[in-house]
């Protein structure tokens, strides 16, 4: 087991995100963070650091430039367990990230309704969110991957019984669910819109 140190948090369903991240604070993570989810923290008195003040680059382009960065995704895909990794971190001045709490953009909701327009779908195409799952499950050595806040107690209760540690091992509950599709938090009715979004694409694009 490895004690959880740092913990990037940027989700679009922001239930129980503040208590997630008071609780990790209490066991002394560094919470690194994103527009409205860091602002959300910070605004509960939770230490937060920007990802932009991790990264040296601001959120940009409307917000689609936030966490494609070498600092993000080397900190998340390095493997400790190999020395030269390490050292490439300590050259950039990388900071290893242990856990990526995230889940995506509403594509699924937005495209469900009648009067979706294509701008909206397209700025609900998530590319971060998808990016960092990926990359915590090909180091799930290293890497915790959240992507539901129904996850976030069970979580806690482990590392609170372990002094801040969790277990790599991919055995069932919410540790399976990095290595499946990446979540969708929408209901059933919202995610049989894809083929209604896919054909409103071609037909306005």
């Amino acid at each position: 087991m490895q004690r959880i140190q740092r913990a990037l948090i940027s989700v679009t369903d922001k239930t129980g995100v503040v208590e997630l991240a008071r609780d990790l604070a209490a066991m002394q993570v560094e919470i690194v963070s994103t527009g409205g989810t860091a602002s959300q923290i910070r605004a509960s008195g939770v230490p937060v650091r920007d990802v932009s003040e991790v990264t040296g680059f601001p959120e940009m382009l409307d917000g689609r430039l936030k966490t494609l960065h070498p600092k993000i995704a080397g900190g998340i895909l390095a493997m400790r367990s190999r020395p030269d990794h390490m050292r490439a971190l300590e050259e950039h001045a990388i900071a290893p990230i242990d856990m990526v709490v995230v889940n995506l953009y509403r594509f699924e909701e937005v495209a469900a309704r009648p009067d979706a327009r294509l701008e909206e779908l397209i700025e609900n195409i998530d590319i971060g969110g998808p990016t960092m799952i990926r990359e915590a499950a090909k180091n799930y050595q290293d890497v915790t991957v959240v992507v539901s806040p129904s996850d976030y107690t069970a979580i806690i209760e482990e590392m609170r019984s372990t002094g801040g540690a969790l277990s790599s091992k991919p055995n069932g509950g919410w540790r399976k669910k990095r290595f499946g599709p990446p979540p969708i938090t929408t209901p059933p009715s919202a995610r049989a819109s894809s083929a209604r979004a896919a054909r409103l694409f071609c037909r306005l694009i």
